[in-house]
């Protein structure tokens, strides 16, 4: 079975050739293989969720090289959420933007395919240099898609991710040289049993790569004062496009969780925790940062990506405190606020549709054609992204206060997580009201019409804060377990001594 492994790579690699090969084939036809390749990839990931279930670990070693030295893709119970959690998003996405938002660009299937493709080689990869070509892999994909539409709004945005991410790179690459030059791996099991041994001269060289990764992980997940590109850029990309971006920040956020804790953790000797002192108050500040930019937020789509922003330090305060019950509420809200981001923008671009010059600007327009089922997806979603009961992301962020234990810490998590919910809440309300409510006079006179393959891809992918909701028990046991088997350090260092199954078995 662990040949499956390969699957969440190799089926968005195939379909993103195909689609490459036939951007002068009809579109009904694009739009069939794409939606049905992005459909295998989620049946593979829920396979892989299944056999990761059972704690174990799982590794495939490509051309039978066995680590340290060759490339191996390591399935635990953390890269089967993130795994699932991605190709869930993405099915909402790609069924979204087949109902025309993939119109005027031939290869935006093929660019679609190719970042998921990126997205599941960086979960799934067990060391730093093949995570260094998984982030260029889903980036390349992503500065497409982020231009897709054209039109010199998106330019400038686009010009900005491209610019930044490009410097991410070469800090990761620089970093990795460093680490390689004193360790001889690259290989996240190998690093964990390294690093401790390293001394002298050398540690200060470990300590700065590893501190110079921290900052590429930061800039990935949008981190204060690493976030300011984002909510321009993700608020100026095509709905469907901008929902999958979601994913993207809880890459870094991934990669931190992935690497610090094995590699720095608490047996790494003089470099145990590395930077997560710093993390703490930074993951506070961006939470902050992230409700003053909703505040001052003049469209719906700037809300929803100040959003992200506030995702990311919430997730972030319970991750820098290394406890399994916190490690533990992260992912349950990671898992909420990913799919409700998502759905937020798409039924941002539903509402911008039916308001005519307004778009999804927060200002006065005529009163819209289809509000009430707009603004109960709008509800829906601002509910679950606020923190408010019943949904998701009330369980979500309950799980995170209640996991952190008496003290400094919890003094400051809860005031600014309770009082940033409290502000969030007064966005979305001021947001509301005026789009759905604060009409004038007037109507327009052609709105487009709402294209039911849309409507439900946008309404699913909201509702999925329902249904978190309704499965919350089995859900939280399996972070639970995550959680646990994340703080279990040796046994992911066992892998280096386990046979593996290769492309030559």
């Amino acid at each position: 079975m662990n040949h499956w492994l390969t699957a969440p790579i190799m089926i968005p690699l195939l379909g993103g050739i195909l689609q490459a090969l036939m951007g002068y084939a009809p579109i009904t036809l694009r739009r069939t293989l794409a939606l049905a390749t992005t459909v295998l990839i989620l049946i593979s990931t829920i396979v892989l969720l299944v056999l990761a279930d059972d704690g174990s670990y799982r590794i495939y070693a490509f051309g039978n090289w066995q680590p340290p030295f060759g490339i191996v893709l390591v399935l635990d119970r953390l890269a089967a959420l993130m795994l699932v959690m991605t190709s869930v998003l993405a099915l909402f996405c790609h069924l979204y933007a087949i109902g025309g938002a993939d119109e005027g660009n031939r290869q935006f299937h093929a660019l679609f395919l190719f970042q998921l493709m990126g997205l599941n080689i960086a979960f799934l990869t067990g060391d730093l240099f093949n995570l260094f070509v998984a982030f260029e892999v889903l980036l390349i994909a992503s500065y497409g898609l982020l231009m897709h539409g054209g039109g010199t709004v998106r330019t400038v945005p686009g010009l900005h991710y491209v610019v930044l991410n490009l410097i991410g790179s070469a800090i990761f690459l620089i970093s990795v040289g460093m680490i390689y030059s004193v360790t001889g791996t690259l290989n996240m099991a190998d690093l964990a049993v390294k690093v401790p041994e390293v001394t002298g001269e050398s540690l200060n060289i470990v300590k700065a790569g590893g501190m110079m990764l921290l900052v590429v992980f930061g800039l990935k997940a949008a981190i204060l004062p690493l976030c300011f590109w984002l909510p321009r850029a993700y608020s100026k990309a095509t709905a469907p496009v901008a929902a999958l971006f979601a994913v993207m920040t809880k890459v870094g956020i991934y990669a931190i969780l992935r690497v610090y804790p094995l590699v720095f953790g608490d047996e790494a000797g003089e470099l145990a925790n590395l930077g997560m002192d710093w993390l703490f108050p930074i993951a506070l500040a961006t939470l902050a940062m992230g409700v003053i930019g909703a505040l001052g937020s003049g469209s719906l789509k700037t809300l929803v990506a100040w959003q992200v922003i506030i995702s990311v330090g919430t997730l972030l305060a319970p991750i820098s405190l290394g406890s399994e019950a916190g490690l533990s509420a992260a992912l349950f809200y990671m898992l909420s606020t990913t799919w409700t981001v998502g759905g937020l923008f798409l039924v941002s671009e539903l509402i911008a549709n039916q308001r005519g010059s307004a778009n999804d600007r927060i200002i006065t327009a005529p009163r819209m054609h289809n509000r009430t089922f707009l603004s109960v997806l709008f509800l829906i979603g601002a509910v679950a992204a606020a923190g408010l009961p019943p949904l998701s992301g009330f369980i979500g962020k309950l799980l995170i206060l209640q996991s952190v234990e008496p003290g400094f810490e919890m003094a400051w998590l809860w005031s600014v997580l309770l009082v940033g919910s409290f502000l969030t809440i007064i966005a979305y309300s001021r947001a509301g009201s005026i789009v759905f409510w604060r009409t004038v006079d007037g109507h327009l006179e052609k709105p487009d019409p709402l294209n039911s393959r849309i409507s439900v891809a946008a309404g699913a992918l909201t509702a999925l804060a329902i249904v978190l909701v309704v499965f919350a028990g089995p859900i939280t046991r399996y972070t639970d377990a995550t959680a646990e088997q994340l703080h279990n350090n040796n046994a992911y260092i066992e892998i280096l001594k386990m046979p593996m199954v290769g492309e030559d078995d």
